[in-house]
């Protein structure tokens, strides 16, 4: 039986069953498959060999584009600025992929002339939602499709139609945890993990070290920041990608980044989520503590409100709405102050920062001093609190009988002895 031939389709492609056996299957429903494998530093897998087996599977054409940089300069530095973190905690590693994701599926959908785009997300996970708001957001003209969501195979069924179709199927022992990682960190979840009394394994790690087992001595390191974004690690002027690494391996070595936490999903449910960030953690650390010293009061008040909700929406896939936008602009004319270096301690799980210097700093300590030097006139003050306690001083003076002393009445209730 002939199938109509549908066009052109873009597969975001790992190299793993699902999306290995997604390629047959769509050409199955009439789609010229093209493999797209996207580098956003993942550990494992080499990218030629992955773009081979794309093409063993049958896919016309196989791309692989290393996409660190523009992964870093676009999602992580702004995530940085915002000091994201969702629901307080979760440093957003893998979300950050997603739009990265959806904006490479459209620019090769858009330069082969495809019809659609595909991906390897199930119904269940909020990926699904991340990916495809955004590739809707970029291009509504173009299809997005969920094979491994629409199928329905059993994990059986899908190694039957893998024997069938002549793709190898994997022989060594399959990791129990679902795992997924890049630059700004690594996820881990299922497994014992989904019962949140389980104590995540320590084979379930692999950036960072048991902070019981770090070294005994702390390690001192300098990060300078220029506009917000990281530039020097101890003096050494680094790119991105190397900052990025270093950290990552340095605060490793400590145990910082380690994180179990019950998050609420986008889909409607609470899942237990392990993270290991040891870079985002501490750079975030460092660079919220720098805002100190060089943001204004107001700016650091509606900043921490808008930080919420910038962590928010990169969760929930609206990283390309216009409130984002207008977000990110607010963040950016913030940081053009955010200049200084860091001094931070790492130490058997803890990043702590014992130090900051900046030439941007609005902290004075001719102000803020007891000492000889001090400039602070202290007369002022009684002008100040008259001024300031003003409304309150009226609004009781009418309302008087709020004027209730709770020391006055514990007297009467129980007598002199209760004072």
């Amino acid at each position: 039986m002939t199938v109509e031939n549908k066009g052109k389709l873009v597969l975001a492609y790992s190299g793993g069953l699902d999306t290995s056996v997604a390629i047959p299957w769509l050409k199955d429903q009439g789609y010229e498959v093209i493999a797209l494998t996207m580098h956003v530093g993942q550990q494992e897998g080499d990218m030629e060999e992955i773009r081979q087996r794309a093409l063993n599977a049958g896919a016309i054409k196989a791309y692989v584009v290393d996409l660190r940089e523009a992964f870093v300069d676009t999602f992580v530095w702004p995530t940085l600025k915002s000091n994201a973190l969702y629901q307080g905690v979760y440093p957003l590693n893998s979300a950050l992929s997603r739009p990265m994701i959806a904006q490479a599926l459209i620019w090769c959908a858009e330069k082969e002339g495809a019809v659609a785009v595909a991906h390897g997300c199930t119904g269940k996970g909020q990926d699904q939602v991340r990916i495809e708001v955004c590739c809707n957001a970029l291009n509504p003209d173009i299809e997005v499709l969920a094979p491994v969501r629409d199928w329905q195979f059993t994990r059986e069924e899908e190694m039957d139609y893998a024997a069938a179709h002549n793709i190898p199927v994997p022989t060594t022992k399959k990791s129990p945890y679902s795992i997924d990682d890049n630059l700004w960190g690594r996820s881990i979840e299922c497994g014992v993990l989904e019962d949140p009394w389980n104590k995540p394994p320590k084979d379930a790690y692999a950036l960072t070290v048991d902070p019981t087992d770090a070294p005994d001595e702390e390690v001192t390191i300098e990060i300078t920041f220029e506009a917000g974004i990281p530039v020097a690690l101890n003096g050494k002027k680094m790119d991105s990608l190397e900052l990025i690494e270093q950290m990552n391996k340095m605060a490793g070595c400590a145990g910082v980044g380690r994180i179990d936490m019950v998050e609420d999903r986008l889909v409607g449910f609470k899942s237990r989520e392990v993270y290991e960030c040891p870079g985002a953690v501490a750079l975030i650390t460092a660079h919220r503590k720098l805002e100190t010293i060089t943001l204004a009061k107001d700016v650091l008040k509606t900043k921490k409100e808008l930080e919420v909700k910038f962590a928010e929406m990169a969760y929930e896939g609206y990283w390309f709405s216009p409130l984002m936008e207008a977000i990110q602009a607010f963040m950016d004319s913030t940081q053009k102050s955010v200049n200084g270096t860091v001094r931070m301690s790492l130490y058997k799980g803890n990043a702590t920062v014992n130090g900051m210097k900046s030439d941007t700093s609005v902290y004075s300590k001719e102000l803020a001093t007891y000492s000889t030097g001090d400039i602070f006139d202290q007369s002022a003050a009684v002008g100040f609190i008259k001024i300031w306690g003003m409304p309150i001083k009226t609004w009781r003076q009418v309302h008087k009988d709020k004027n209730v002393n709770p020391i006055e009445k514990l007297i009467v209730e129980k007598g002199e002895g209760a004072i």
